[in-house]
């Protein structure tokens, strides 16, 4: 069973329905008690880093994430949900995130070399994953174009980059580490690939991540 959490910040609908066409089993729920039941979980997100952790610390979803999950069953972050997962963003001033993988959040204008500046911020649209590093959760999987939206983008060492693309930089598009997994495209709204994508997070999953 695939938790989905809710903490009012989600694209919960669109994640589910993507589980129920892959016909894996989800709880969708904000209730530390009911998700602790689930083998996995998806944090998905929409909307500002301050609001999304203030909402996951006044929730009591913090500590359940800290004590119940991390390290101990696989946790994939989507969008906002994956840069939740680092040290801090600067979104809106400095907010501490969930410090689950190594890095930080920074605005695009931050990161886009000089020659690209003119590129439109948000990045958003369709954009093309390269593969990096062999990792678990693009295993068997072909290259393609999935959907992003985001303005904000990760700074993260090497090593946890399964993806990016190019976007006047290199975009962290797929972290991992351990049990800790994140897309910073939506997979849900991505076709052919980033159902696949889906599908590998909830077999690996199913499995157990090795």
């Amino acid at each position: 069973m695939i938790g989905i959490i809710d903490y009012g910040m989600g694209n919960l609908h669109s994640v589910s329905k993507a589980l129920e066409r892959l016909q894996f089993p989800y709880l969708i729920s904000g209730k530390p008690d009911e998700l602790i039941e689930c083998d996995a979980f998806i944090l998905p997100g929409v909307g500002a880093f301050p609001d999304a952790m203030k909402n996951l610390e006044g929730t009591g979803l913090r500590t359940f994430l800290d004590q119940h999950v991390y390290q101990l069953k696989p946790l994939l972050g989507i969008c906002l949900g994956m840069q939740l997962l680092f040290e801090r963003s600067t979104e809106y001033g400095e907010t501490e995130g969930l410090a689950y993988l190594k890095g930080n959040v920074i605005h695009f204008s931050e990161k886009q070399h000089h020659a690209h500046s003119s590129l439109k911020i948000p990045h958003m649209g369709w954009n093309r994953l390269a593969f990096l590093n062999e990792k678990a959760s693009t295993g068997g999987i072909e290259e393609g174009y999935v959907y992003f939206v985001h303005s904000y983008v990760v700074e993260a060492p090497d090593e946890l980059m399964a993806a990016k693309a190019d976007y006047g930089c290199d975009v962290p598009a797929i972290v991992e580490k351990d049990l800790v997994f994140g897309m910073q495209f939506h997979p849900e709204k991505s076709g052919q690939v980033g159902t696949a994508l889906l599908k590998r997070f909830c077999e690996l999953a199913e499995k157990g991540v090795e």
